[in-house]
């Protein structure tokens, strides 16, 4: 054992003897466990079992009754200690699962360009010297200076890749020891190492610029020997340029970014799909590449961005589907205003989740846990309306009035669409466009 307050070790049978001096407070813990309890900064003796969410840090009771935290709230420290974690673990995830691998890929193409580049200024070092084989022994200098602005040239185009290079190394070696750190931040209870955690997640978003170089042109004269300079031909000028790139995750990838994530200030189009609806009303994203999107017909359509359609699904009652998601499984969920319905796609079975009477779905999401919430408009208008979430085939849980008594909806219109955002509170919105966050 070990005490955290006077930071001495213990066998189990000491601890008795040791916790009777009370002219002091102790905290025992096993020995593995030894350090994970934060000490106050104001009484050295006390350990900080609570959190004041005005001031930001942690405290111990005897700070509660000071005139700093006067009127704050606090929470025990366990509570802020699960919340920082699981900040840190989704930043560990999206700097191990997608950041990482970014900077990987461009850093292995950067060798492929620089083969590129070798093998291009070999061929126009070859057009120049057989050009001037054709041309007399008072046109060496000028070859021999022509191949000296070349290499010049690739030097300087050299030059720009092995910084650029550098730079893709630096930032690297950055998020390798940001992923070490994080890692052992997560391994300790230190609430001090919480506190002084700064996310780096942002500044890794913003990829590095791609360099994009013009290669130099040998462009042979017809000779003459008046001007032989001049008609020999001449290199272009190198261009070296940077092209901006934007980082984006996938939807699943969402789950793991920090709330503090900003958006882009102009939206970027990574690809357009053609589909074959005259409206294309509804899209739901399967990974980054894979989307489903509904429309003006009974076929719902896989489509990836890079290789187009993957595969179509008519619906099981040959109805339109009124709405379309993806659950946190992966799996196809629609909804069926026809037959009030609402069907999952497993691989190409359609199963009916279930069979509604009195009631018709209106919009449908999945959540990260696997469930499916349903919002549903009662037929005779008189019944409020309500969300219903299901976990397989069985009704899990039904929402129908807030907490107040009201309905759970603004108004008599019937609902839109139901949708869940990142922290899995749940959004409704009715024809009239009034939000309603319950």
């Amino acid at each position: 054992m070990y005490c955290d307050i006077c930071h001495i070790h213990l066998c189990k049978a000491c601890v008795g003897e040791h916790l009777s001096e009370f002219a002091k407070e102790h905290k025992i813990v096993p020995f593995e466990k030894r350090g994970s309890s934060t000490k106050c900064p104001n009484h050295s003796s006390k350990i900080c079992e609570l959190y004041c969410e005005q001031c930001d840090i942690p405290i111990c009771v005897q700070c509660t009754s000071s005139t700093q935290h006067q009127g704050h709230t606090f929470v025990y420290i366990v509570k802020i200690l699960e919340k920082q974690k699981s900040v840190l673990q989704k930043d560990l995830q999206e700097l191990e699962k997608f950041i990482y691998p970014k900077y990987q890929e461009i850093a292995s193409s950067i060798p492929v360009q620089k083969g590129t580049l070798k093998t291009a200024s070999q061929k126009i070092a070859s057009d120049i010297s057989k050009h001037g084989e054709e041309m007399h022994r008072e046109i060496d200098v000028i070859i021999k200076k022509l191949k000296s602005d070349l290499d010049e040239m690739d030097s300087k185009y050299l030059a720009a890749f092995y910084k650029h290079e550098e730079e893709i190394k630096h930032m690297l070696s950055d998020i390798t020891q940001t992923i070490a750190d994080l890692k052992k931040i997560l391994n300790s209870d230190d609430m001090g190492l919480f506190s002084a955690y700064k996310s780096r997640n942002a500044e890794f978003r913003r990829l590095p610029p791609k360099l994009k170089v013009t290669l130099p042109r040998f462009s042979p004269q017809k000779i003459d020997k008046q001007h032989i300079s001049v008609h020999f031909g001449s290199l272009s000028e190198l261009s070296i340029k940077t092209k901006e790139q934007n980082y984006t995750m996938d939807s699943s990838s969402t789950e793991h970014c920090p709330p503090e994530r900003s958006l882009i200030d102009v939206p970027q189009i990574i690809t357009e799909i053609k589909t074959d609806y005259k409206y294309a009303e509804t899209v739901s994203c399967l990974s980054y590449d894979d989307i489903w999107i509904r429309g003006n017909s009974n076929i719902l359509k896989l489509y990836n961005l890079q290789r187009g359609l993957l595969k179509s699904i008519q619906t099981k009652s040959r109805n339109r589907a009124y709405d379309i998601a993806v659950t946190g499984n992966g799996d196809l969920v629609y909804i069926d205003k026809t037959n009030r319905t609402v069907n999952i796609v497993k691989n190409k079975e359609i199963e009916t989740v279930v069979t509604l009477q009195g009631y018709t779905p209106r919009g449908v999401c999945g959540t990260s846990c696997g469930d499916i919430l349903v919002a549903l408009n009662n037929d005779d208008w008189a019944t409020p309306s309500k969300v219903v979430r299901y976990s397989g085939f069985t009704e899990k849980q039904s929402i129908q009035f807030k907490d107040n008594g009201q309905a759970l909806y603004s108004s008599g219109c019937y609902t839109k669409y139901i949708s869940e955002n990142r922290n899995l509170d749940l959004c409704v919105s009715d024809w009239e466009a009034r939000a309603v966050c319950w």
